[in-house]
């Protein structure tokens, strides 16, 4: 243990605390938001500025792909420098990025922006776990990270209806923009709260950035998105190849570089001894699953719902109202009732019911042919029905997961794979908004996709195998969980509870 005094003490509670988690909580609350709020505005934003099908999937892509790049770094960074000056630096460049997507006149620009908005977000949200692990005690904290869980699936179902409503108002004038302005009053009200309640705290054995390590795993990953997001646009040149098989050279030497910072006493990005963990690798990959599968569905039914059947953007908002109500209806059902009965037989449950909702969507889309026969008289119970299946799924699974995850993680690693399990969601995402092009946009054809409704149907259906083959692969994935959520008997003897107190562990 070291010797060295904590950078405040946890034995008396900050008693500012609760008002601080407000503001950290607002904060993960834009970033919930506006993950999914620029779908609903993907039409008019192409009217508008006229991107190209690879930029519209990069303005909804970049985002999560630099998100997730950047959230171990993040982490890491405030561990590093300050958990409250790396938190008040997110919110500030998110802020800015925010005004300038808002401005954007260009495609070129907007894209821009929404890569540094990521980025931004990937130093502001990490903070929020650590900020609320240092400074609530530990009997507050099961309380507290119950709000944060409640807060973050509001923000996934504000996003959709928020975005609508901003673009159908059309306020000023501005038709789409409104999106991202309306952080501009929230994150200078932000940086002034935080300034004055956070109380500032940093990792008492926090080592240098593996900076070789974010390089290795940038280019790997950037050589791996690019090419699946330009490809079929650019009819599959040789370099496209090329960056993809060299992508796999890359991230090998990632690996590598990681286990050689490991046996020489380094600080790696990656603790790759957390995957020899049957349960921790098979964990990611279900993570990575979903990422997957919500990256590619929610771009196709985006368009499928405002191109295809033309629905307006508060209407194709009020469609996706049924899916995050019951995610949040899953998860406190999983968590509370069926977890606690069944362990890992809930949680495969959940992927049925998602592949299930997936082929009754593809029933609907087959058999109604809403685009052509329909039009906009579509009721929203057609599109809405199949949501809460694939919502109840997704809950079942989301809410438990990271549980049991981290359930055989050794408790000094606990904060790393926590980060790991948050960076796989995302760059699943980043990964599936890319796939797209293939399995969405091919099935499509050459064209605007405005000008091509009447394929839109026949795309539409075709991803939806995808998503429903990810969530089947998911459901014998999580085989490899162990059945019952363990807890180390080491975690919960009142030594270890008072190291506990006196030495916080750094969250990455």
């Amino acid at each position: 243990m070291s010797e060295s005094k904590p950078y405040f003490s946890l034995t008396k509670p900050d008693p500012r605390r609760w008002v601080a988690l407000v503001v950290v909580l607002i904060a993960a609350f834009r970033d919930a938001v506006d993950v999914t709020v620029v779908h609903i505005a993907i039409p008019d934003i192409q009217a508008d500025t006229g991107a190209s099908l690879s930029q519209i999937q990069w303005i909804t892509g970049g985002y999560a792909l630099s998100y997730a790049l950047g959230l171990i770094t993040g982490g890491r960074l405030g561990d590093l420098f300050g958990r409250k000056k790396i938190f008040l630096l997110g919110v500030a460049g998110f802020t800015l990025t925010s005004l300038v997507c808002g401005l954007a006149g260009t495609p070129e620009v907007l894209l821009a922006g929404r890569i540094a908005q990521g980025a931004m977000a990937a130093l502001m949200v990490p903070q929020v776990l650590s900020i609320i692990h240092v400074t609530f005690p530990t009997s507050e904290r099961g309380k507290v990270f119950g709000v944060y869980g409640a807060v973050m699936a509001l923000g996934t179902l504000a996003g959709p209806l928020v975005g609508a409503l901003l673009v159908q108002w059309n306020l000023f004038d501005l038709a789409w923009r409104p999106i991202f302005l309306v952080n501009l009053p929230l994150g200078a009200a932000g940086l002034i709260a935080g300034a004055l309640l956070i109380r500032e705290s940093k990792g008492e054995r926090a080592q240098r950035l593996d900076g070789v390590g974010v390089a290795l795993a940038t280019a790997g990953l950037l050589m791996l998105v690019l090419p699946l997001t330009q490809g079929r646009e650019l009819g599959w040149p040789a370099w496209t190849y090329a960056s993809m098989a060299g992508a796999l050279p890359v991230l090998a030497l990632f690996v590598a570089w990681e286990r050689h910072l490991t046996r020489h006493g380094g600080s790696p990005l990656v603790v790759l001894s957390l995957f020899s963990r049957r349960s921790f690798a098979g964990g990611q990959s279900v993570q990575l699953l979903f990422g997957l599968a919500s990256g590619v569905f929610f771009l196709a039914w985006t368009l499928y719902l405002q191109l295809g059947l033309g629905f307006s953007p508060l209407k194709a908002g009020l469609s996706g109202m049924p899916l995050s109500a019951a995610m949040m209806a899953g998860a406190g059902l999983s968590m509370q009732v069926l977890v606690p009965s069944f362990g890992r037989r809930a949680l495969q449950g959940g992927a049925l019911l998602a592949v299930a909702g997936m082929l009754l969507f593809a029933v609907f889309a087959v058999f109604a042919v809403f685009a052509t026969r329909y039009g906009t008289d579509i009721a929203l119970w057609q599109t809405m029905l199949p949501l809460i299946p694939m919502g109840l799924g997704m809950g079942l699974i989301i809410a438990p997961l990271t549980d049991l995850v981290l359930s055989e993680v050794p408790h000094q690693h606990a904060g790393s794979a926590s980060g790991l399990t948050s960076t796989t969601m995302q760059l699943g995402q980043a990964v599936g908004v890319a796939l797209s092009s293939v399995v969405f946009f091919g099935h499509l054809g050459a064209g605007d996709p405005a000008a091509r409704a009447h394929a839109l149907p026949d795309a539409f259906t075709g991803s939806l195998w995808y998503v429903a083959t990810a969530f089947a692969a998911a459901f014998a994935l999580l085989f490899t969980l162990p059945r019952r959520t363990r807890t180390s008997s080491t975690d919960s003897t009142p030594e270890h509870t008072e190291k506990q107190k006196q030495e916080p562990q750094p969250i990455a």
